[in-house]
């Protein structure tokens, strides 16, 4: 009697221990799933955080792609965009639906260009309407990006990134089709417009694509340069002010300037 009361003993104290065993690596369990759910939490906001940075960057200037872009080119033309083009945007009739041909100075460098009228009326007969005007003249160019985005920004007339005409206008035109990541590539040589992000928000800065580059493809390409790229390489080579604030994003070195621009 005495030894199957030691047993029964023996059962209920190997039992309780048993029990809590399977307690503790329930708890185990539960404190590991819940670490892999942090964790993936934790990625998923990294992750977010890291988009938001890269798209606002890609919008370059300050409009600080997209205007080819912080990271992207931006611009924040005055006064706020609306979703329609008031009375002082050019005539997009200005175009002429066709091909341009021409040349723009920039420093002493003479870039043979390309305006999209038939692709893009819209950006292009505003660049017409500009340049008529002798609104770029002298005008700086204020970003150079050096790092992941290969561009040279211009067209504000208060050198900030922050200038326009005093009007902006849209839509996107002709914009790089979309890859299965979300981004385009602006080709070597592309003419686009810089914008604060909004598709109605372009002004007179626009970038100079001197090496491929991806960026969301919410920058209109009015244009191209066909030929004389390689005399913008002083300029590219010199590299930023190193009081920019971004590494390989910033004011140019050199100072650089818009010149004489030539429509036919």
């Amino acid at each position: 009697m005495a030894s199957k009361k030691k047993q029964q003993n023996l059962f209920s104290s190997t039992s309780g221990k048993l029990a809590e065993y399977e307690q503790k690596q329930l708890q185990r369990e539960k404190q590991a799933l819940r670490k892999r759910r942090d964790n993936r939490i934790a990625l998923v906001a990294g992750l977010a955080v890291l988009a938001l940075t890269v798209t606002s960057q890609l919008i370059w200037s300050s409009m600080q792609v997209s205007q080819v872009v912080e990271a992207e080119p931006s611009a924040t033309p005055t006064p706020t965009p609306s979703q329609t083009n008031s009375a002082l945007v050019p005539d997009p009739a200005i175009a002429e639906g066709r091909v341009w041909t021409g040349s723009m100075m920039v420093n002493d460098a003479k870039l043979s260009i390309e305006l999209f009228g038939d692709r893009a009326p819209q950006a292009t007969a505003n660049f017409i309407d500009l340049a008529r005007k002798d609104f770029f003249k002298n005008v700086s160019c204020h970003r150079l990006t050096t790092s992941g985005l290969f561009v040279l920004q211009c067209g504000d007339p208060t050198g900030t990134g922050t200038g326009g005409p005093g009007y902006s206008f849209g839509p996107i035109e002709n914009a790089p089709a979309a890859t299965a990541a979300g981004t385009a590539v602006y080709q070597t040589g592309v003419l686009a417009m810089a914008n604060s992000g909004s598709p109605y928000s372009n002004g007179s800065q626009f970038f100079i694509v001197y090496a491929d580059t991806s960026l969301l493809p919410d920058y209109t390409v009015f244009g191209r340069i066909t030929s004389g790229l390689d005399g913008l390489k002083p300029i590219i080579d010199a590299g930023v002010q190193p009081d920019s604030g971004r590494q390989g994003d910033g004011k140019p070195v050199v100072e650089t300037k818009l010149g004489d621009i030539v429509l036919n």
